[in-house]
């Protein structure tokens, strides 16, 4: 869907992007992460044309940017800033129709579009007549995903979405991220500095460092096969936690046996395809001893206690020759 070849962007004799080279496939949720300064911002204001390149091409769809119109260009992109980007003095209603109004929208679609969008997103039709200075830094980032989505572009672009937001805020939003049909049926490419978001919102990585494209992976790829050790000591402090957050039952699947449980309080239903840090989370949550495991696959069933699923976790760790 996204096509980068040789970008480049020299600010004097500073390489801000220095020759790099990556594909997004269609649907495919590519985080952009590193340091200030390392040029993920830059290349991604490149993409929609917001800053220019001094050298390579970008391919949206097959067609290279530079052909188009920039104006163009970005109606065809959602465009989420770190700061929401809202206009002060535009209602809610008024900053999610901003796009469609451009591409010549009736009313009653904007209208229709807009009740959808919020309804998604969580946020009563109350807020419509509000304006940004009103609403929570929560509610803020909500509407300004509101407005990237409003006209259904097929990429979005996220410039460190969820940066100004609190821990906890932050943690919701990331939950809502996740499970939003909308963003299934995008492809996108977000920035950010954080480790844990973008372990636990990308399909795939790439680590950035001074311009140029460290390592290009999986997250798991990243944490097992780390290419030099720039890549393992940048996520060094955090390791522990992203195994968690990478790791799913479906790794752990043949290292569980199915037991007999008596006595134990209640369980959850956890499918192979969750991560352990959710279902950590999860069992603490409803104080669950009891781990009714499904193999979506065969439909396979397995009950296991936590501590049999801790155990097969150290297990797998010690196969892992990169420990």
């Amino acid at each position: 869907m996204i096509k980068v070849q040789h970008l480049s962007k020299h600010f004097g004799s500073v390489k801000a992007v220095d020759d790099i080279s990556f594909e997004v496939q269609e649907h495919e949720n590519l985080i952009l992460l590193g340091t200030s300064g390392c040029g993920k911002t830059t290349t991604l204001k490149m993409i929609n044309r917001l800053i220019e390149a001094d050298g390579g091409k970008i391919f949206i769809n097959n067609k290279n940017v530079t052909e188009q119109l920039p104006e163009a260009l970005r109606l065809g992109i959602g465009y989420v800033l770190q700061n929401n980007g809202l206009f002060p003095h535009y209602t809610v209603a008024e900053n999610i129709a901003v796009v469609p109004q451009l591409l010549k929208w009736d009313k009653k679609k904007i209208e229709k579009r807009t009740t959808e969008l919020l309804e998604k997103l969580h946020l009563s039709a109350d807020y419509l007549k509000a304006y940004p200075n009103e609403l929570s830094g929560g509610q803020q980032q909500r509407i300004g995903l509101a407005r990237a989505l409003a006209a259904d572009p097929a990429v979005l672009l996220m410039d460190e979405p969820f940066g100004a937001l609190d821990n906890v805020t932050r943690s919701k939003i990331h939950a809502e991220f996740k499970a939003l049909d909308e963003l299934k049926r995008k492809t996108i490419i977000m920035v950010t500095h954080d480790v844990q978001e973008a372990f636990e919102l990308g399909d795939r990585i790439c680590l950035m460092d001074k311009g140029k494209i460290i390592q290009d992976g999986t997250p798991a790829e990243l944490l097992f096969k780390p290419q030099n050790d720039f890549v393992k000591e940048f996520l060094k402090e955090q390791r522990l936690l992203l195994k968690f957050k990478t790791i799913t039952v479906k790794s752990l699947w043949h290292l569980l046996s199915n037991e007999e449980i008596k006595g134990l309080g209640p369980g959850i239903l956890v499918n192979d395809k969750d991560d352990l840090w959710t279902v950590l989370e999860r069992s603490t949550f409803f104080n669950a001893e009891r781990l009714n495991m499904m193999n979506l696959e065969n439909k396979e069933m397995k009950t296991v206690s936590f501590e049999s699923l801790m155990s097969a976790f150290y297990q797998y760790q010690k196969g892992d020759s990169h420990e």
